[in-house]
């Protein structure tokens, strides 16, 4: 019944990247396809609703589910990812990332010949910050506030700038990371050696390979679209830029990245502790902002004036990005209630391969579950209970094969038009998240098949 299950979830795929191909509201799209493949696993028998109290009819837990779904996601990352954008549109208004732009551009001028250069050596900064600040969605959304205008300034496209800035997030790793976590605990390992001894030998060439595959695929897609529209290109490069706010407000679009970075367990600057989170960073970054209004415009009139923006960007992003966030959960959720992911493990193992090729096949399935469903930590909280079995069935130790799994899944959500990374940063710089994945397709792909070259090779 399993393989039942997953030949209809394959059919609802195929429906729904058709109807989001043809431009339907995409939020609809995926709500509406994750309900009826949950209401037909239901019916065949493969998977219950999973709500907390049910209401005790199955047709109303159906809807409760989508309740319990926005609930938890405005609870946690969907607050979050709201303070942020609200964040992003207050700096704009207050014209601090104008002079973060400016600040920024006399130091980087010298890469103006060398804009490609300059775009992939966020990668590496990106994800070292990536290990203090483990939300791919948050952290890409203040690389965008922050980094993106930069970029733009120094000569590469709005796609480039956003792509490089995805790329920070490609790789869950570091002890606070949700999968690094799962991982080490498959492995049986602890967390920071998992971290030291496994991931960073293999993800430091991985980066080098990111690198160089997105400074290629970045020039190509730039020239191809300058093409296109060399008169819009030629204006973004050489327009003239001034700012008329003090250039202390340079550091405001900053000043949430700075204080999760201080404020965190890892550098343990402060003895008792002292540790932020994303969201209460903003708020912080946020009152300072406020302060520096007020000094500016010396008008409480005029101060409260520019906060409503951060109120209205709030209200944007909840309609643009968290209702996608949730409708791509409820979509993952119908995947999965069909046995899609079961399915997926299970015909792997009964192939005859080896452990070592089972491990390869299971790796690319979770990359290619992760660009479905848009979730890394969903694609491999999936398979990974499964892992320990599969390896110790085949003589394996089970961290040569977590590794590479773990790894492709946080690889595979960047190149998913679902996943809330891709989602908020495209939505905030104002570009079409499929395009967004595409750019994104040819450097992790290529960058997968080196980590399983590699992996098998020296690991």
């Amino acid at each position: 019944m399993i393989y039942v299950g997953a030949f209809i979830a394959i059919q609802f795929i195929i429906v729904t990247a058709i109807l989001l191909y043809r431009n339907h509201n995409p939020q609809g799209v995926l709500l509406i396809m994750g309900i009826l493949m949950m209401t037909i696993g239901l019916f065949i028998g493969l998977e219950n609703v999973d709500v907390t109290g049910t209401t005790g009819l199955v047709a109303f837990d159906l809807f409760k589910k989508i309740e319990e779904t926005f609930t938890s996601n405005l609870m946690n990352v969907g607050f979050m990812i709201m303070t942020i954008g609200g964040y992003v549109d207050y700096m704009k208004r207050i014209k601090a990332s104008d002079a973060l732009v400016y600040v920024s551009m006399q130091p980087l001028s010298l890469f103006k010949k060398f804009p490609y250069i300059a775009a992939i050596s966020i990668i590496p900064i990106g994800q070292i910050l990536f290990i203090s600040i483990p939300s791919a969605t948050g952290l890409g959304l203040l690389l965008v506030a922050s980094i993106m205008p930069v970029l733009i300034r120094i000569g590469v496209s709005k796609l480039t700038a956003v792509s490089v800035i995805t790329a920070c997030t490609v790789f869950d790793m570091g002890p606070s990371s949700a999968n690094t976590l799962r991982a080490s605990e498959l492995s049986e390992l602890n967390s920071i050696s998992y971290f030291l001894e496994y991931q960073l030998p293999i993800v430091i060439p991985m980066t080098i390979v990111l690198m160089l595959l997105y400074y290629i695929t970045s020039r190509y897609y730039d020239k191809k679209d300058a093409a296109k529209k060399p008169a819009q290109t030629e204006k973004v490069v050489h327009e003239n830029f001034d700012v008329d706010v003090p250039l202390i407000y340079a550091v405001l679009p900053l000043l949430p990245i700075v204080l999760l970075i201080v404020f965190s367990r890892y550098l343990q600057l402060f003895n008792p502790p002292i540790e932020l989170n994303t969201t209460t960073a903003m708020i912080i970054s946020l009152f300072v902002a406020i302060i520096f209004e007020l000094i500016r415009v010396k008008s409480i009139t005029k101060m409260f004036e520019n906060l409503k923006y951060f109120w209205e960007g709030m209200g944007k992003v909840f309609a643009s990005v968290v209702t996608l966030i949730v409708s791509a959960e409820i979509f993952s959720n119908g995947l999965i209630s069909l046995g899609f992911i079961e399915a997926l493990v299970q015909g792997s193992t009964h192939l005859g391969f080896s452990g070592a090729v089972i491990g390869v096949i299971i790796a690319i399935i979770i990359f290619l579950a992760a660009t479905l469903m848009g979730s890394g930590n969903a694609s491999f909280f999936s398979f990974g209970p499964l892992i320990p079995g599969i390896a110790q069935r085949f003589g394996m130790v089970p961290v040569d094969m977590v590794l590479p799994m773990q790894l492709s899944a946080s690889m595979g959500r960047a190149t998913s038009p679902i996943a809330g990374v891709v989602i908020a940063t495209a939505e905030i710089a104002g570009v079409s998240t499929f395009e967004l994945a595409k750019r994104n397709m040819i450097p992790l792909g290529g960058t997968l098949l080196f980590m399983l070259i590699y992996n098998q090779l020296f690991l």
